[in-house]
């Protein structure tokens, strides 16, 4: 049975305070009385009652059973069989003496190789056969069973799966299947607080149906594209690909994750949203492959220290333009230093939006991108790429070489423009451009922010600098516009990214 991945779990201690004598005990809390009732009155607005201004439940929303709604949507989930070849287990260090009760572990002794089987879950999403369950599930499998509801039992095909989600796609030869569709896991079925339902195989034990409710939303496990929905609806090993219903009977997520200590259930278990899974289901079902969209920029956060540093942001949001690579961004003229504040007509928050809003983009699809430069906004149409074929032909970026010493500091940064040697010595490479800091004094602002020797500061203000008489340019010019800080481009080993360094820094 392959293990749903289990989260490593955080523990944390409570211990208990020391006992206090009657004698300070009852002063202090009559201070501690007095001080709470002086705040209240200084401040009225502090003190409410929430519970008067609670919304009101009714009967209604409180199901008194879900055995309507667990039978008329049982049928569509299905217990998932695997196989596979494993070769023969082999002592090739000798460590286990002839004769040892352990040998039989590790030598089989008609060398032949093995079967090995495991269990999940899954569901029909049409009436022609097709599954969805977790790529985990089947990984590597040689032979694929499906069990029915009814107890049937048909051999499955993989159509296709997504490793950045944890998604498979199945296809059984069947026809008029009981079928599931999936609901808006952003939609108001899925809140906090709202009814989930989950099903399938917990622990081999055959079908199985628990309740709770939508813990907490948008979670990020490892993924570039997580979206899970937290549940404390009980899921354990086996679970995995299994459905999270919503009280409309709608598949508002699939079980993938728990979070425990020991393996088991605590409570905490993830659920990939649907959202997500019926964008990566159609790709599979039409292609046999994901096909994201690619806009072709590096970018990073912007960090509440950079808003000062860039003009017309105001706060901390959009996504920074670290660089810009032959591509997409480049062909429609995006900058490194652009903000990016909106795509496709949304708002971007942050790098992880951004990169979940882009990779659910058709690839060839032309999009409305707003950026901002200079204290201006502009608007960019951006025809996207396809994320997948880029991956494919990226190189991995050079290894950056120690630091040395050199004179000229600005900024408890020690500055030097970029000479042969430099280059040679930080593995810079041949067309670097810029300035290379040789060392970083320990207090200042710029190593608090993991600045380091060896790195090249290519621009300054937004502008480009090739030397230290431009540094200095740029930091009377920011100064001269009242700004407290200044924003650096920064690359190391190739890969460039925005540190915003405070301009008092000596």
């Amino acid at each position: 049975m392959p293990p749903m991945p289990p989260v490593k779990a955080k523990a944390i201690a409570l211990s208990r305070s020391k006992t206090t004598t009657a004698s300070a005990f009852y002063p202090g809390i009559v201070l501690a009385i007095a001080a709470a009732l002086a705040l209240v009155l200084a401040h009225p607005a502090v003190s409410q009652d929430l519970s008067a201004t609670a919304p009101t439940v009714t009967a209604p929303d409180r199901p008194a059973s879900f055995a309507d709604l667990a039978e008329h949507i049982s049928p569509s989930v299905v217990n998932i069989t695997t196989s596979t070849t494993v070769a023969a287990a082999t002592d090739p260090q000798g460590i286990v003496p002839p004769g040892s009760p352990f040998e039989d572990f590790f030598n089989n002794r008609d060398g032949a190789p093995r079967r090995s089987s495991a269990l999940g879950s899954g569901f029909v999403i049409s009436s022609d056969g097709y599954i969805v369950t977790n790529n985990h599930v089947i990984e590597g499998a040689d032979e694929i069973e499906i069990e029915f509801f009814s107890g049937e039992v048909r051999p499955a095909t993989l159509v296709g799966t997504d490793t950045n989600t944890d998604i498979a796609l199945l296809k059984v030869d069947a026809t008029g299947l009981p079928f599931v569709k999936f609901g808006d896991s952003d939609g108001p079925g899925a809140r906090v607080g709202e009814w989930v339902v989950a099903m399938g195989n917990p622990l081999g034990q055959g079908f199985s149906v628990s309740a709770g409710i939508v813990s907490a939303r948008n979670r990020a496990l490892s993924g570039t594209y997580d979206d899970y929905i937290q549940t404390d609806a009980a899921i354990n090993r086996g679970n995995s690909g299994g459905p999270l219903f919503n009280l409309d009977g709608d598949v508002i997520g699939v079980n993938t994750a728990i979070l425990s200590p020991n393996g088991g259930s605590i409570g905490i278990g993830f659920s990939m949203a649907s959202n997500v899974v019926s964008n990566v289901v159609t790709q599979l079902k039409e292609f046999g492959e994901t096909r994201r969209g690619w806009l072709g920029v590096r970018i990073q956060d912007v960090t509440a220290d950079m808003v000062d540093a860039i003009a017309g942001l105001g706060s901390a949001r959009g996504a920074l333009i670290t660089d810009v690579p032959e591509g997409p961004a480049m062909d429609a003229g995006l900058l490194s230093g652009d903000v990016i504040l909106t795509f496709d007509g949304k708002d971007v928050k942050d790098t992880r939006e951004l990169v979940q809003m882009v990779g659910n983009a058709p690839v060839g699809k032309e999009v409305a991108v707003d950026i901002l430069r200079d204290g201006a906004t502009l608007a960019k149409t951006v025809v996207l790429g396809r994320r997948e074929t880029a991956e494919a032909a990226a190189t991995p970026a050079a290894d950056t070489a120690p630091a040395a010493p050199e004179p000229s500091q600005v900024l408890g940064l020690t500055l030097s423009e970029v000479t042969p040697d430099l280059s040679a010595q930080f593995s810079l490479p041949d067309t670097a451009e810029g300035l290379v800091i040789t060392e970083v004094a320990p207090e200042s602002d710029a190593a608090g922010k993991g600045v380091v020797a060896g790195d090249l500061i290519t621009e300054a203000g937004q502008q480009k600098v090739t030397s230290v008489a431009d540094f200095e340019a740029r930091i009377a010019e920011a100064k001269d516009a009242g700004r407290k800080s200044l924003l650096l481009l920064i690359r190391r080993g190739g890969d460039p990214r925005f540190v915003a360094l405070v301009l008092d820094d000596k």
